[in-house]
């Protein structure tokens, strides 16, 4: 056990490291053997140690869940699946005032089901459905929040990575968590869905439905002489209308046998994304996929993914140290010494992942703080299912925040206009933030939202 200056040091290195700007993983390993070698002064310990941990968390299968799931996502998308689900939410949703900027959210949250990144939703609709809302006639911060903030549903429903982090962290199931993640996500669709119709309503001009709007339209391919526009529900045929149709019926397949076969206990976790995997490969086969976007899709994520298994092993390290250092037992009777109480402490936290989020991106604030919060939760007697769902709320909130919002970078760098500018596109996200934090209080003090899938 160390001393509580050795203690201090070790989560202040940890912080000057991350906002130096040295990457997460390596603040994180050197930190954790700092740790070690205040214990022991012994660098063959910690030598060992980190070879031990190595070791075990590596040759853990659930580690494979990550690129599998990834690359289930990534084939789906290569081969336009994100295309075909925005096309079908635009059909079925015509009736909706803001039709457009609604099926952007509905798509997003089906495409959820598939990525589990909100990254990769974000460059997708940012290239699909953005050029569409300008063509005709939405206000460009309109269109532009509507992009970022309903690409946040990618972390919130299952497969999240951001979940599937928080259970190698914390040693919860898998499974469940997927399961507490469906409402909640559902719920933030909804609420949404809602912003964008009351909006429509209210002010018609964010939706192109004035006079001046349909002038106004970007010239990204829109008719909007004499004040007419083209039907965006007739510029498909019904062909392909229908081709999409039973392609998305697979995609939903796809994604109800490989989500419900690990909910059913039927296969574990990573059996279950490697079933993913191959069917998404089996899909984009079928509609077209070449060899040489196969390879290309296999190593994008190897890329992607092998950083972040990296980045798990150092967590697991970082976590331990904490534990055998005496941190989070001394960070639990620093808090309980405060006289906040459960709420207050939650809080707490809460203010936390927000001031986080809005400088380290959404892994790294999980690799940071969870390993601390997560026993304190418990204690006390946060559900852990429903403490993990507000937490990974709390911290989707960072990637719509200012000045970091890596979902807002993510759609400034896709989106096919130069001249869209990062402060349209926080402005127009703002709504969805709120819409995300409404629902962080509601599973607070509604714990049930998040635990009653898990517990049927």
């Amino acid at each position: 056990m160390l001393g509580h200056f050795d203690m201090i040091a070790i989560v202040v290195v940890v912080l000057l490291l991350v906002f130096s700007g040295v990457h997460i993983a390596i603040s994180l390993g050197i930190t954790a053997a700092l740790g070690i070698y205040l214990m022991t002064s012994d660098v063959e310990v910690v030598r060992t140690f980190v070879a031990n941990t190595a070791y075990e968390a590596l040759r853990d299968y659930v580690f494979a869940v990550i690129p599998l799931f990834m690359l289930m996502g990534d084939f789906l998308a290569k081969c336009g699946a994100a295309r075909d689900l925005y096309t079908l939410a635009n059909r079925a949703s015509k009736w909706l005032p803001g039709r457009l900027a609604a099926a952007t959210i509905l798509a997003n949250a089906l495409f959820g089901f598939v990525t589990g990144v909100s990254i990769a939703a974000a460059a997708a609709f940012s290239r699909i459905a953005y050029p569409e809302m300008r063509r005709y006639g939405y206000r460009r911060d309109f269109a532009l929040g509507s992009v970022a903030g309903s690409a946040c549903l990618g972390m919130l429903i299952p497969p999240s990575v951001l979940m599937i982090v928080w259970c190698v962290l914390t040693e919860l199931s898998i499974g469940k968590l997927f399961l507490a993640g469906v409402i909640p996500g559902l719920l933030a669709a909804g609420g949404m869905v809602v912003y964008v119709v009351v909006a429509a309503k209210l002010n018609p001009e964010l939706v192109g439905e004035t006079l001046a709007s349909r002038r106004g339209a970007s010239a990204l391919g829109a008719d909007v002489s004499a004040g007419r526009l083209p039907n965006p529900v007739a510029d498909v045929d019904e062909a392909t209308m229908r081709a999409m149709l039973y392609s998305t019926l697979l995609v939903v397949a796809l994604i109800i046998g490989t989500l419900g076969s690990i909910w059913l206990g039927l296969c574990t976790p990573t059996e279950g994304a490697g079933i993913g995997a191959i069917g998404s490969l089996i899909l984009a086969v079928i509609k077209g996929i070449k060899p040489r976007e196969v390879w290309q899709v296999v190593l994008d994520v190897g890329r992607t993914s092998g950083p972040l298994l990296l980045l798990l092993f150092c967590a697991q390290l970082y976590s331990r140290v904490l534990s055998m250092t005496g941190f989070t037992e001394a960070a639990k009777s620093f808090l309980l010494a405060t006289g906040a109480g459960a709420w207050g402490i939650l809080v707490i936290m809460v203010a936390i992942w927000f001031v986080l989020g809005c400088l380290i991106d959404s892994i790294s604030i999980i690799l940071l703080t969870v390993p601390i919060f997560a026993p304190i939760a418990i204690h006390l007697g946060f559900d852990p299912l429903a403490f993990a769902i507000i937490g990974i709320l709390a911290i989707e909130t960072g990637l719509l925040t200012p000045p970091f919002g890596i979902l807002v970078f993510t759609v400034k760098a896709a989106v096919p206009d130069p001249s869209v500018t990062l402060a349209e596109i926080f402005r127009g996200s703002i709504p969805y933030w709120i819409v995300l934090l409404v629902i962080v209080v509601a599973v607070a003090v509604f714990p049930q939202i998040a635990t009653f899938l898990p517990n049927l």
